[in-house]
């Protein structure tokens, strides 16, 4: 009895191990063959000099010793020299590294003092293109440090290029009146290092910095500058100085100035802030039309890129001769003031 369940419960342990399993059918599929054309790759023998070779000349971005933070204007203008008469103070700080120099851009400038706040007189050399002032000791990156320029910048044209015509950084247009019933204006194009053609800076399109600027003009004119017009005052020789602060950190080369006999026309305000046109008088009551839609513009940028228009005003001027553009028009970011500028003959 013992051997007859003996065999039984060998039975059901053989059955329980049976490892025997159904195969899944793989299906046949067709494997398709062609041969394809011959590809020859060749290329003309090496003949030219191994330096032909080379890399490209690596372009990095310009070096940061000094950050400026703040630049003040006081201008006024020559017409008959076509000379910009200024002070410039600078509110800089050592961007990494103690520094004891300040090196700034300045371009066919004529220096009468350079001090720093306090009026200490600094040393300094000029090549007619940079100006390097000697500090009396190294301040390191936790000190802000001002020094102060006075000069006399002539500006002048040493090239351009397809996009923009002249370096000229700022044009004065028929200053002494002798060209028949075209009006005198002043006007700057900055892009990219041209505006060390009229006021001393570190100009580089990776520096940013705060502005205010006093300009002096005659008391007919209108002015434009970047941000918001503070104050004006007139003066007892028939000038009017007017004070524009713009306090948003932008590139230098954003600094934009506009002078000339303008109508001032306003649109509707957009979030608040002022969009207007400036345009020669006897165009005033079509600025609206030239300009139309203006407000609605606005938004549909701000909504596409999901950034809302981030400056003080939009405003938007039209100039005699400008430079740039290839239908002679020219929408920049004046930091402050979008202004389409606009050249007229």
């Amino acid at each position: 009895m013992q051997r007859f369940l003996f065999v039984l419960a060998m039975v059901g342990v053989l059955a329980a191990c049976d490892t025997t399993k159904q195969v899944a059918q793989v299906p046949v599929v067709e494997v398709e063959e062609r041969l394809l054309d011959t590809l020859y790759v060749t290329a003309p023998e090496i003949t030219q000099e191994e330096e032909f070779y080379a890399l490209p000349a690596y372009n990095p971005s310009a070096q940061q010793d000094n950050d400026l933070l703040h630049t003040r204007l006081e201008i006024a203008f020559d017409w008959d020299k076509e000379q910009v008469i200024g002070t410039a103070q600078l509110d800089v700080r050592p961007y990494f590294y103690p520094v004891n120099q300040l090196t700034l851009d300045a371009k066919s400038f004529t220096f009468s003092q350079v001090t720093l706040g306090d009026g200490t007189p600094l040393q300094y050399t000029y090549d007619g293109k940079q100006i390097n002032i000697q500090l009396p000791r190294y301040y390191n990156r936790e000190e802000t440090y001002q020094v102060k320029l006075s000069y006399v910048a002539t500006p002048r044209a040493d090239g351009g290029s397809d996009a923009i015509t002249s370096d000229k950084g700022l044009f004065f247009i028929n200053p002494r009146g002798e060209e028949g019933d075209k009006p005198r204006q002043i006007w700057t194009q900055g892009e990219t290092e041209n505006n060390s053609r009229w006021f001393p800076t570190i100009d580089k399109p990776n520096e940013r910095c705060t502005q205010e600027v006093y300009v002096t003009v005659p008391a007919n004119y209108a002015t434009l500058s970047n941000g918001i017009k503070q104050s004006f005052q007139y003066n007892a020789d028939d000038t009017r100085t007017d004070y524009w602060l713009m306090d948003d950190p932008h590139a230098p080369y954003l600094f934009m100035l506009a002078i000339g006999d303008f109508a001032v026309v306003e649109d509707a305000p957009w979030n608040n802030k002022p969009v207007n046109y400036y345009v020669e008088p006897e165009f005033a009551t079509h600025a609206k039309a030239i300009f139309p839609h203006t407000p609605e513009m606005l938004t549909f940028f701000s909504n596409i890129t999901g950034v809302p228009y981030p400056w003080d005003k939009y405003s938007q001027i039209v100039v005699r001769d400008y430079v740039s553009g290839p239908w002679k028009t020219q929408r920049v970011l004046f930091s402050g003031s979008l202004c389409s500028v606009q050249k007229g003959n």
